[in-house]
């Protein structure tokens, strides 16, 4: 037993020593310190919002197409004596300009042949007057007043006049078909094809080739319902000179550069398609191988061509970054000073890769922000870093305590790390 208690004698003494040691400690360790310093907020890009003007426009595309266009065809059917070297595909004719003519030599006959029924039209009509006036006298000299009509030969010179109007008719024909031999150009223009020749017999009606005009084209530009409200059209337009359209821009590469034209919305389609539920508005070039061309390239039929249409103009708009817009209409809005985020919907107007605008829900100069925030909520702590236009980075936050060498420190980290994502 003694042997017992001098062994764990020491351990016992070893143990009290400990425990008053750390007894001891505890009673001098001085009070742990509490931070005053509010955890910080997530830190965010964000830019000025401002006030400007509007100019809205729409785009579209369509193919470009002559708004007269018409197959040449004759009257008249005879073998081909005479092509234009003009009637070519890609050739430029002039109104009036023969492109084909036909054998006239049956139809010279025609014309001669008629002349000689009017002559003998003519000459039995004079007779038939002269018969007229001996047989008025005789029943002048008999005293017979009550003769027929055919007794003083009415209805023998109305047949003889008759004939005679039906010969000249029959001239007037000949001649007419005659002058169908040229066929002639309805209007000024560029030949699209061509598919006859010479010594190839012809019939009425039958296809020569296809001209078009070159004094005006067009382009169907579909438009939906949203569309044509920021241009500002009914849907049932016409131009006018009080009312006159909204210029559009067309745009395309042509020989291997870009190519602009000048051209303005005349009308508005009849009906709505009933597959796209797409209107078409109906554009127009004047002139596009002259004075609409662009450096002497023309804004040529079967071009496709992108249009910009010139819409509504909107004053006093706010304008905001586009990576702003959160969704369709919202917006986070960050108080720099109360380091506070601040989620508001807004009325947009229109939005683009230059910014978006909206008429209500913020106002010049607040500041918009760019960057991603994650479960966001109204009152959210943050700490907002304003991007200026010249790329440089300002806080707007003030960290309590913190001097401005700390508020340039912060700034640099953000901009090198924390934000690296949200800045591209």
């Amino acid at each position: 037993m003694k042997r017992i208690i001098a062994l764990l004698l020491p351990v016992l003494v070893l143990v009290g020593l400990v425990a008053g040691g750390f007894g001891i400690m505890k009673l001098f360790e001085p009070p742990v310190e509490k931070a005053e310093e509010e955890p910080r907020g997530l830190s965010v890009f964000a830019e000025a919002a401002e006030q400007t003007d509007l100019q809205l426009s729409v785009n579209a595309q369509g193919e470009v197409r002559p708004k007269r266009q018409i197959v040449v065809a004759p009257q008249i059917s005879g073998r081909i004596s005479f092509v234009s070297p003009d009637f070519v595909d890609g050739g430029f004719i002039r109104n009036g300009q023969v492109l084909v003519r036909l054998e006239s030599a049956d139809y010279e006959l025609a014309v001669v042949r008629a002349r000689s029924a009017v002559a003998s039209a003519e000459q039995a009509l004079a007779r038939e007057q002269a018969e007229a006036d001996i047989a008025r006298q005789d029943l002048e000299e008999l005293e017979i007043e009550d003769a027929s009509p055919l007794a003083r030969r009415e209805p023998q010179l109305a047949e003889a006049q008759a004939n005679l109007e039906s010969a000249k008719a029959q001239l007037a024909d000949a001649r007419l078909a005659l002058d169908r031999t040229a066929v002639t150009a309805p209007f000024s223009g560029r030949v699209r094809e061509q598919v006859v020749d010479i010594g190839q017999y012809v019939s009425p009606g039958q296809s020569l080739g296809t001209i078009f005009a070159t004094d005006v084209v067009e382009v169907s530009l579909p438009l939906s319902d949203e569309d044509l409200g920021r241009v500002g059209l009914p849907l049932a337009f016409a131009e006018t000179a009080d009312n006159p359209g909204p210029e559009v821009t067309f745009r395309a590469n042509v020989g291997g550069k870009p190519r602009e034209w000048q051209g303005r919305v005349k009308r508005t389609s009849a009906a709505l398609n009933p597959q796209t539920r797409l209107i078409n508005v109906i554009a127009e070039l004047e002139d596009p191988y002259g004075e609409g061309s662009d450096d002497g390239a023309p804004m040529a039929p079967g071009l496709f061509v992108s249009a910009a249409i010139e819409g509504q103009s909107l004053e006093n708009v706010v304008r905001i970054p586009r990576a702003a817009l959160r969704g369709v209409n919202q917006v986070f809005i960050g108080d720099g000073p109360a380091g506070k985020l601040d989620i508001r919907t807004v009325d947009l107007v229109f939005s683009n890769s230059d910014g978006a605008y909206v008429r209500e829900g913020v106002e010049p100069d607040e500041l918009a922000i760019v960057s991603p925030i994650q479960a966001a909520f109204d009152g959210m702590n943050i700490q907002v870093v304003e991007r200026m236009p010249d790329g440089s980075l300002e806080p707007r936050t003030p960290r309590p305590g913190a001097d401005d060498e700390d508020a340039d420190d912060d700034t640099a980290a953000l901009a090198a790390g924390e934000l690296e994502g949200a800045s591209q």
